[in-house]
């Protein structure tokens, strides 16, 4: 008999866009919103992992029913399996709860905007106090080690078992395709000091959502990977089994438009004197069929739910009758994207350091590479840049391309920082007290309304005092600060008497000459 494993579902490429969309934590609500679209996608194949397990175990205790002093034993084992895996997706449950808990709960399902999200879906600092700070992360990653243990060793007592091949070399072989377990990848960080740190450390709770969700996947797939192990070991004897189920096993059920889709067409709980008289259709196509195995590939166009009909004909070795069996499967289709965002504004100002998020989705950041003309790019964190420019026009073009990427092109408006306004005493102009004018210790230039560090500082103006009924006097200032000669004027303020500061000049980041601005009049009252 043959059993194909169950697939993993579309876990990869969905967990490339987490991980490089949850990184871009300041950008727009609609890359919020993508971590509560993948949780949900996670969850409904977990809900298909579920559906699976349900009739691969009927199958296996359909096998024991017949020979129960041979199977029972495989039996046991992945009934001991799946309580594991319960009660490790209840443990992580747990986990999600408690940050939710701690931060009021989840929005009503008729919210506006947040329909059943968690309140503080935004708060970085409840997973990095409870997965970080309180080591909730270190104990999640010692559970995932210890359950990856126990399901091995659960597994090892059957080595030997008389009638099956489970030995040290098929254990082996078994144990990589359990996927729950932890990476090593984030040794490489100079930054982390634990897993927990690299996975969670000021990470919002959005995101860390579906990588929760991706662990209890991880471990339902290690308990399909098990189940169908010992179902397989069922086929290597005679049996006579009454109940035949089709079986697609795909290589990914999420993939990008213009990749092709390939799965392998089978059916569960059979055995070689079935399979020698098995055919299998396709949407009406037949298919080459090896060893119980059909193997059904199709290049995909467009995007969103892809739907096949699989039609399987074999003789029952039971009853000696033909038999068909049909059943439905679907796969989704996406489309790789990349997002471009200014953190502070939709424009690159000269003089500052414009900071830059780019997520692309179904990418790898490891394979993301990004370029840019007229601007220098600084690395701030995986998805993260500091884009700085010169001169007061013309374009930034950024290029990203990378990971079967086509390159693709953002531009952003590069302009000088803009004008600020020339102020004395916190004034543009109007009427000023003798006393106070004689108090001012010069013109200083303010930026208001500009969201960036930035500083500006007078350059140079001209004064003139205009005493009443008489000849006014004109003295230029090199800078904002007054002058000996501005100041022996200003201290001749007396009613009546006006002051005006002309031709204002300002130098602001990245400018090469000083620029004009605003004059100030101001009558002595």
């Amino acid at each position: 008999m043959s059993i194909p494993k169950e697939p993993r579902q579309l876990m990869i490429n969905l967990m490339y866009l987490v991980l490089t969309a949850m990184l871009a934590l300041n950008v727009s609500a609609k890359i919020i919103n993508a971590f509560f679209v993948i949780n949900d996608g996670i969850k409904n194949s977990n809900s298909i992992f579920d559906d699976s397990h349900v009739i691969t175990m009927t199958a296996l205790e359909k096998n024991v029913e017949q020979d129960k002093s041979r199977y029972q034993p495989l039996l046991d084992v992945a009934k001991d399996v799946a309580k594991i895996s319960v009660e490790f997706n209840a443990y992580v449950e747990s986990v999600r709860t408690e940050m939710v808990d701690a931060t009021d709960g989840y929005y009503p399902a008729d919210h506006r905007e947040h329909p059943n999200y968690p309140v503080g879906y935004k708060s970085k600092d409840i997973t990095t106090r409870i997965l970080v700070d309180q080591k909730r992360g270190n104990e999640l990653e010692k559970r995932i080690l210890a359950d990856r243990d126990k399901i091995l060793a659960r597994i090892k007592t059957l080595s030997g078992l008389k009638g099956t091949q489970i030995n040290e070399t098929s254990i082996e072989e078994l144990s990589k395709s359990i996927s729950l377990n932890i990476s090593d990848n984030w040794k490489k960080d100079r930054v982390a000091k634990s897993w927990s740190e690299f996975t969670f450390k000021q990470m919002p709770l959005a995101a860390v959502f579906p990588l929760l969700t991706q662990m209890q996947n991880d471990m339902k797939s290690s308990e399909s990977a098990v189940i169908n192990f010992l179902v397989n070991q069922v086929g290597l004897t005679s049996f006579k089994v009454d109940n035949f189920i089709p079986i697609s096993s795909a290589v990914k059920s999420y993939i990008i438009e213009g990749e092709t889709y390939n799965a392998e067409i089978s059916v569960g709980a059979t055995s070689k004197s079935i399979t020698e008289n098995m055919s299998i259709r396709v949407n009406g196509s037949p298919l080459s069929v090896t060893d119980g195995i059909g193997k059904f590939t199709s290049t995909t166009s467009g995007t969103g739910l892809k739907r096949y009909k699989v039609d399987v004909s074999l003789k029952n070795p039971t009853t000696g009758q033909q038999e068909s069996y049909v059943k439905e499967f679907e796969y989704e289709v996406g489309r790789r994207s990349v997002t471009v965002t200014a953190d502070k504004m939709n424009v690159f100002y000269t003089g500052v350091e414009n900071p830059l998020s780019v997520v692309a989705a179904g990418v790898s950041s490891n394979d993301l590479r990004v370029s840019a003309s007229n601007a220098t790019l600084t690395p701030n964190g995986a998805g993260k840049y500091i884009a700085k420019v010169t001169g007061g026009g013309g374009v930034a073009k950024l290029t990203i391309s990378g990971g079967g990427l086509n390159p693709t092109n953002f531009d952003f408006r590069i302009k000088p920082i803009p004008d600020p306004v020339a102020k004395l005493g916190g004034s543009t102009g109007g009427d000023f007290g003798n006393g106070v004018m004689k108090a001012q210790l010069g013109v200083i230039a303010e930026l208001s309304g500009f969201d960036f560090d930035a500083r500006c500082e007078i350059a140079g103006f001209e004064l003139v005092y205009a005493p009443k009924r008489e000849d006014p006097i004109v003295v230029i200032n090199g800078s904002g600060t007054f002058t000996a000669d501005s100041k022996r004027l200003l201290n001749l303020a007396k009613p009546g008497d006006a002051y005006y500061f002309n031709n204002v000049r300002a130098r602001c980041p990245g400018d090469v000459a000083g620029r004009k601005i605003n004059s100030l009049v101001f009558q002595i009252k």
